[in-house]
């Protein structure tokens, strides 16, 4: 499956991604923007996330929620989100709509600053709280989100801070910190335009000329701190988190290669082996044969910088401690780590990423968001073509290597919830465990 791609580049820095498919009268319109929680300043934790909100509430020419109310009437879909190196902003249309998404995304891009008010950054500021209240706060494991992240990254990397921020800094935003931000990160130059489906090319070439084209580039972004790490921890780290929870749930996390690296192909079959689908190891031993997990599942944050991480997500059963689910995840991967893996289990893992990936490019959006990705990122879209050939020249040995490279009880982060009366025990895990932090 190789997808038909053009890019351009226009005068402001705007990068631009282009793929027909006339499948389907529709169009995918993807823009990203390279920044997100690693780009905040540390007394400004939040920061993305919020501004994510803040672009739905209107530009000089667009009222607050009404790029929500034109895309739905025009019989489209749209959203956007907020990740550690990355904002996107994504929407589809029937093909005939094209130009209103365009212009939609280039007013904001050149206008919003106009359009700021104490009002709207207070009604979003009390938005993005709530959300933080019922998703991470008062959610079961909801925290994990922004502890696993503060374990596995040292205090002063751009990835340990929380992606959601803190409701202090969220209070202290000034509409003078937001168009300051938007001024530095919101650029055509810190951009990627991605238009998948129904279009066809010259023509959509002429349409972002029109409506980009004029937008000034930025100023430029302040570079980002060193990124690089060692590639384990050195020890394995431990936290175990009383909360109002039924029952125990671990997240492990280990270091492993970044994003579109040689090893990360390996790294993610071995991954998959782990917890990808109801054959694979931890979810037969786990939940089918020793019935101590309810749900098992291992997948990487697809980082692009410094390290990415892999993270075994495992619910135990009802009456089973968080200290023999945690002993078990650690004893499986022990077993990967020394005795590798079969030539049955890296061709299923594989099939299983290659199916996984072919079905997700079949959504124009989807694919959209892939291309999006490897442009900013990268600076070459055509790595997406790539993909599928990269995973199946991944052997058994670039697997084994990974495993006793990367799996080891050198490297390993464990953040364990468990119910509030379990936690008298949880202080004497039998894992090995070099440090112990209990929060109460």
């Amino acid at each position: 499956m190789r997808l038909p791609i053009d890019t351009f580049l226009l005068d402001n820095g705007l990068r631009v991604t282009l793929s027909e498919d006339h499948t389907a009268p529709l169009v995918a319109v993807n823009l990203w923007y390279h920044v997100g929680s690693a780009n905040e300043r540390l007394d400004r934790t939040g920061f993305a996330h919020l501004f994510e909100h803040m672009l739905f509430q209107g530009s000089a020419n667009v009222a607050a929620n009404e790029h929500f109310e034109l895309i739905q009437r025009a019989g489209g879909t749209l959203n956007g989100s907020t990740w550690l190196e990355r904002t996107n902003y994504y929407q589809t249309v029937p093909s005939n709509q094209l130009e209103l998404a365009l212009w939609l995304e280039a007013d904001r891009m050149a206008r919003l600053v106009a359009a700021m008010t104490q009002e709207k950054l207070d009604t979003q500021r009390d938005v993005v709280k709530n959300e933080r209240r019922w998703s991470v706060d008062n959610q079961p494991y909801g925290t994990w989100w922004e502890k696993l992240p503060a374990l596995a990254f040292p205090p002063e990397h751009p990835f340990h801070h929380s992606l959601i921020g803190s409701m202090e800094h969220l209070n202290a935003a000034t509409l003078e910190d937001v168009a300051e931000f938007f001024e530095t990160y919101y650029t055509p130059d810190n951009a990627v335009l991605t238009i998948v489906g129904d279009v066809d090319t010259a023509e959509a070439r002429r349409l972002v000329t029109q409506h980009f084209g004029s937008i000034p580039r930025g100023r430029g972004r302040p570079p980002l701190p060193e990124m690089g790490l060692p590639s384990v921890f050195g020890d394995w780290r431990r936290e175990v988190v009383a909360d109002d929870v039924m029952v125990p749930r671990l997240f492990l996390a280990m270091r492993a290669p970044v994003l579109a690296s040689d090893d990360y192909y390996p790294a993610s079959v071995a991954g998959a082996i782990l917890g990808m689908g109801r054959g694979s190891r931890l979810h037969r031993r786990l939940v089918r044969e020793q019935q101590l997990a309810t749900s098992v599942s291992a997948f990487t944050f697809d980082l692009a910088k410094g390290s990415d991480l892999l993270i075994v997500d495992a619910t135990a059963r009802p009456g089973i401690a968080g200290g023999s689910l945690e002993t078990a995840v650690g004893d499986h991967l022990d077993r990967l780590h020394a005795d590798g893996v079969s030539t049955q289990e890296v061709t299923r893992a594989v099939a299983l990423i290659v199916t996984d990936l072919v079905t997700s490019l079949q959504s124009a959006q989807s694919r959209a968001d892939k291309l999006s990705q490897f442009a900013t990122f990268f600076d070459d879209p055509t790595l997406v073509n790539r993909q599928l050939e990269a995973f199946q020249r991944v052997t058994v040995d670039d697997v084994n290597r990974i495993a006793r490279a990367r799996m080891g009880r050198d490297n390993r982060v464990s953040l364990l919830y468990v119910p509030r009366e379990e936690t008298g025990g949880e202080g004497q895990s039998s894992s090995g465990v070099a440090q112990l932090e209990t929060v109460r």
